[in-house]
């Protein structure tokens, strides 16, 4: 899952799919599920924990207080059991949320009262608009209309979203779901998005719960044999510390979220669920997680019956609630809790803290507080599904997403008085599900990419649609040249849309190599030697391909890539090609050759490169070997010009008492728990100049390059900052570096330290040379 399908049990996915399928059918609404229903039950109003002027604390320790350690039990499972007595109905918790409200999981359906919801695009592309107050703003969106299918009896409360695991490996089928390789980004989209969802200024009040998942080191799911639920990632302190974890921290401390999912895999040699340094000693002593540590589905199980990592069932109970877990998605913890407390091998105690994390969040929630529908959110219903608004935002944002790669002698934007007739070809032109990708729902409708394009281009423009493969696997049983080559000979433009789809990358499945599937190569390559016209090369992926013999193709004029852009997806293609929209968006990933994939393996968690042995080290912040497209990469339709307004000082001089060590030694840094680390920061401002006729988006990109000390990044993100601006329009960008929060670096033990010397920041083309020393 991420959370999961319960893909522990894999027998188990097609169910789940069917029944997703079903579900607008099966499913009628109903009264929202809550507790404390005075008004049809008035001896409910006697017990404290439904008293709403009472404080959190003391409402659970009532709750808890009052529950039989088999009913206690009972709440230790996703389909949490009901206790009647006490006015509490079962309670499903898994419900999804990634790109908007997903069918996946058992607690949210659609129905003839609400048949769809807002269908944003897949994550990475929305990512790649590097734009905080937009994930925000999908995040009120998708809450909003969480919220009006709970009050129809629709959905759940608490969504299982965002997945902020870093995007590794170029092959991991579920890369989609990420905001992309970069640990900043992942940070700042996981905390933006998450404040949206909960949408909440009062900490003990929330409009759904998110979940951060999947904690941590999680980034292969099926590669060649190996599997999620079997794998140990073997990962160094140094690189945990400063690349898998930073966006579950800003979540938790900057997101204020709700939940932290913990993963299948192990991380050295211990499962994630069972590891009580990563769940109770990080995240809940740590970080100080205001909610509850919940498990990937049937991943207590896996970890029992796939890892053999507990002897006795009760044992993998007593472990993993021990360790800080305190919910299990599935029904291990239902089943054998409690005869590990009467084995003596897990305290009644440990159960009540499971609970009262639990509790506590439904609390805030307002699940206890009554009917929903008499408190705040009691007046979103059916028509704040899909409106105009939240489909318009859904547009915006696969706008803003895509990446123009190239453009050579400005072919693009297309003319549309210019093309009296267009080629659209490629098996991704007509699609519709494959542009919401995975963990999906039902959108309120679709507009594919032909749709869009037909609407976009001028009313005497003849348009043909030649697929060219059956599907994007195009086997050369499939493959159809001649009708696609013979469309782009007569065409005045061509363009193809050409990719990937869940048959290709997805949860449980990751690619082998990075090539085009199937003979989708060739298509682009025969048909670009037939073509009459300019020809547009369209990737409709998650993960990045090698198109290489695109880029260096000089009759492929231009190439977006699309990511999964969403219910309207096609609309926004169509807007970028016709120049409606300025593209603006840019990669979240490295695009890396295919020598690459010959060359490393998924397995192989190492960031950092070894010369030693030709490793060639991960991501832009490490990888030292030849790339396709770099992360950032992204053109526009006009140009933007950066210049210093204000410039950090040459020198920082770090403040250290008379007799620290370092100054009477040359050090190479200096650990931040010296005290002296207040205080220690300068502003940036960037002048950034729209130079062209074009209005744009444009992200603005800090980055710097630390000494080399620590097995540093080469180059590394401070911060990004997206601006509109109109023709020769000039704008501002104001950064604020911290010396110790953002300049600091992980050392090979894990420790925070700062690095002692030049470091030089990046703008653009500007480089700025700063020293810090003592």
């Amino acid at each position: 899952m991420g959370s999961s399908r319960r893909m522990a049990k894999p027998n188990l996915h097609p169910i789940l799919c069917l029944l997703c399928l079903l579900s607008p059918r099966l499913a009628s609404a109903q009264n929202p599920v809550f507790a404390c229903d005075v008004q049809g039950n008035p001896t409910l109003a006697s017990f404290a924990f439904c008293n709403r002027t009472l404080d959190i604390d003391s409402r659970v320790k009532d709750l808890v207080g009052r529950l039989t350690l088999t009913e206690k039990v009972g709440f230790l499972g996703d389909k949490a059991g009901a206790v009647p007595r006490l006015g509490i109905p079962s309670y499903e918790w898994w419900s999804e949320a990634l790109h908007g409200v997903s069918y996946v999981g058992p607690g949210t359906h659609f129905s003839s009262l609400i048949p769809g919801a807002t269908s944003f695009p897949q994550v990475i592309l929305t990512a790649a608009s590097f734009n905080t107050t937009l994930f925000t703003a999908i995040g009120k969106v998708v809450s909003t209309e969480a919220r009006a299918m709970y009050n129809v009896g629709l959905a759940g409360l608490t969504f299982w979203s965002p997945n902020v695991n870093i995007f590794r490996d170029p092959r991991w089928g579920r890369g989609q779901e990420t905001p992309g390789e970069d640990p900043l980004l992942s940070s700042k989209y996981g905390a933006a998005y998450v404040r949206g969802l909960q949408d909440a200024d009062d900490p003990n009040k929330l409009k759904v719960g998110a979940c951060c998942k999947h904690y941590t080191a999680y980034d292969l799911d099926n590669w060649k044999g190996v599997r999620r639920f079997t794998f140990n990632a073997i990962v160094t302190q140094q690189d945990l510390d400063d690349t898998f974890n930073p966006p579950f921290k800003s979540c938790v401390i900057d997101g204020n979220v709700a939940s932290v999912m913990c993963s299948y895999n192990q991380i050295n040699g211990k499962p994630s669920c069972a590891d009580p340094d990563l769940l109770a000693g990080t995240i809940r002593g740590e970080w100080k997680l205001n909610g509850y540590i919940v498990s990937d589905c049937d991943s207590v199980d896996t970890l029992y019956n796939s890892q053999h990592y507990a002897k006795t069932p009760e044992d993998a109970a007593a472990i993993t609630i021990k360790a800080g877990l305190d919910l299990n998605c599935g029904t291990f913890l239902t089943q054998h809790a409690q005869a590990a407390v009467q084995a003596g091998k897990l305290g009644e105690s440990e159960i009540d803290r499971a609970l009262a994390n639990n509790f506590a969040t439904q609390m805030r929630l307002g699940f206890f507080d009554g009917d929903p529908r008499k408190l705040p959110y009691g007046g979103l219903g059916p028509s704040d599904v899909c409106t105009a608004e939240n489909q318009g935002l859904a547009v915006e944002a696969a706008r803003q997403g895509i990446v123009l790669l190239k453009n050579i002698n400005a072919a693009l934007p297309l003319n549309p008085s210019a093309i009296g007739s267009l080629a659209v070809i490629g098996p991704n032109i007509n699609v519709t599900k494959t542009m919401i990708g995975n963990y999906e729902g039902t959108p309120c409708k679709y507009t594919t990419p032909l749709q869009g394009l037909a609407a976009a281009a001028s009313s005497n423009s003849k348009i043909t649609a030649v697929a060219g493969c059956q599907d994007v696997s195009c086997s050369a049983n499939s493959l159809q040249l001649d009708p696609a080559k013979a469309a782009a000979a007569a065409a005045d433009a061509t363009i193809l849309i050409v990719g990937a789809d869940q048959s290709v990358e997805r949860e449980d499945f990751d690619r082998t190599d990075l090539n085009l599937p199937g003979q989708q190569t060739v298509l682009v390559q025969e048909v670009t030697k037939a073509a009459k016209g300019t020809v547009i090369l369209v990737i409709m992926s998650g993960g990045p391909f090698d198109i290489s013999f695109a880029k260096n193709n000089d009759k492929v004029s231009g190439i977006l890539w699309v990511g999964y852009p969403g219910e309207a997806g096609g609309a926004a293609i169509a807007d970028v090609l016709y120049g409606k929209v300025n593209p603006s968006g840019r990669l979240p990933v490295t695009w890396y050759p295919q020598s690459f994939a010959d060359k490393v393996p998924m397995t192989d968690m190492r960031m950092r490169p070894d010369p030693s042995t030709g490793y060639p080290g991960r991501t832009y912040r490490f990888y030292t070997g030849e790339v396709v497209y770099s992360f950032g990469d992204g053109l526009s339709y006009t140009n933007f010009n950066h210049r210093l307004l204000r410039a950090p000082p040459d020198q920082v001089s770090i403040p250290l008492e008379e007799d620290h060590q370092c100054r009477k030694q040359q050090c190479g840094s200096l650990d931040l728990h010296d005290g002296w680390c207040q205080k220690l920061a300068f502003d940036l401002h960037v002048q950034v100049e729209n130079a062209g006729n074009i209005a744009g988006g444009h992200t603005v990109f800090l980055f710097y390059s630390p000494p080399v000390v620590h097995n540093a990044p080469r180059k590394h993100l401070l911060g990004f900052e997206k601006v509109q601006l109109r023709p020769k329009e000039v704008g501002k960008v104001a950064f604020n570096v911290d010396v110790c929060r953002d300049m600091s670096l992980v050392d090979e033990e894990g420790k925070k330290k700062v690095a002692l010397g030049s470091h030089v920041l990046h703008v653009g083309n500007l480089k700025h040379l700063l020293t810090v020393g003592v």
